[in-house]
């Protein structure tokens, strides 16, 4: 690149040519001394010192300065880009970075350019959680797991301007409360949203945190009852039909077209959802936490936790010693899994979302 060099060269020569320093700053005393030959620009410029100078030379010169500028800005973009897809490429499983669902979100609870651990499965797969289908070996690393949190981000645009936004939430395995295991995102049309608010239709995908979709949820619009499915690449494997009652909250849930549980909740003053077999025996559970007065009254923040049985002995350390394990008459498949983590979705759009208005997060009972 020796002509580069020589063009950077005569660069400079005219900078101190016309009293400028290497900032761009033209200083008094050079034009001084030579404005009597520069001023008039467009004629040749010769003397014992510097070099034939023309317009059309200096033209030619800044066009290569430019273009090498331009050269060295994409150098640099193309070697920090290259430094993070292969960081992002070698951590895929293992070390994950928080950028949930593909694209930079504004979420408040999620810190972002966090270095993240996936956690391992805090329940063995194996026995009733053996995977039996390529779809359940796709569910595996997030649903053979004993208690799930699963959280939902504020909205603020809903929370000051009344404007409803996509629902996001945030999976935590209460074994491993480090780093989530994965993430919901909602995605449905702006306009339905503001029209049809808690009917609009939509799909939620469930991701890890590099944005890898495990399953996903839909939601087609409803009159009376809902009803969500859940889908594994393109193919459905169970659905959660809402049975109408004046005051009570009662939920049917299939795999394929066999019921395998059933949710009869007494009513608004009661946030536990106990999922139970033909029976009566207790399959699993999602309860809704108290977070607050503040979050309750003014946000749609609410907090899910869903209890799928007891862990892994070696999986109880630190803080999950203290959680209490739920008793089960057998534990749920992956796949009966995957419903289970639909009818919490469901849940809160039914009953726990605000509507973009105010009022407490139990008035709309009767939808």
């Amino acid at each position: 690149m020796n002509w580069t060099r020589g063009l950077r060269f005569l660069s400079n020569t005219v900078r101190k040519c016309i009293g400028e320093d290497c900032y761009g700053r033209t200083s008094l005393w050079p034009v001084q001394r030579i404005s009597p030959r520069y001023r008039h620009f467009g004629r040749r410029i010769q003397n014992d010192d510097y070099p034939l100078l023309d317009r059309s030379f200096l033209a030619q010169l800044w066009e290569a300065d430019r273009k090498l500028e331009g050269s060295r800005k994409r150098k640099r973009f193309l070697t920090r880009n290259g430094n993070q897809n292969r960081i992002a490429h070698y951590n895929h499983r293992n070390q994950v970075f928080e950028r949930p669902f593909g694209k930079s979100t504004s979420d408040a609870t999620f810190a972002k350019g966090k270095l993240w651990k996936q956690p391992p499965p805090s329940q063995s797969v194996s026995g009733f959680l053996e995977p039996h289908s390529p779809e359940e070996v796709q569910v595996a690393p997030l649903l053979a797991r004993s208690n799930l949190l699963i959280t939902r981000d504020i909205e603020w645009a809903n929370l000051v301007l009344g404007f409803e936004q996509e629902n996001r939430y945030a999976i935590v395995d209460v074994c491993y409360p480090q780093s989530p295991v994965g993430f919901i995102r909602e995605q449905s049309n702006i306009i339905a949203r503001q029209l049809l608010r808690l009917r609009r239709p939509f799909v939620a995908y469930i991701t890890d945190a590099m944005g890898n979709e495990f399953f996903r949820v839909r939601r087609p619009f409803w009159w009376l009852t809902s009803s969500i499915y859940a889908e594994i690449d393109g193919k459905e494997i169970g659905v959660v039909h809402r049975r109408w009652h004046l005051w009570r909250r009662v939920y049917d849930l299939y795999l394929g077209n066999k019921q395998f549980a059933v949710v009869e909740n007494p009513g608004f003053w009661n946030w536990t959802f106990t999922l139970k077999d033909i029976d009566g025996k207790v399959l699993a559970e999602v309860d809704r936490d108290w977070r607050g007065f503040g979050f309750e009254i003014f946000t749609d923040a609410g907090q899910y936790v869903i209890r799928f049985g007891a862990s892994d002995p070696v999986s109880r350390t630190g803080p999950a010693r203290g959680v209490q394990e739920l008793e089960v008459a057998r534990p749920l498949t992956l796949s009966e899994r995957a419903v289970a983590l639909a009818l919490a979705v469901s849940l809160d759009n039914d009953y726990f979302s605000r509507h973009g208005g105010w009022g407490l997060p139990f008035i709309d009972v009767g939808e």
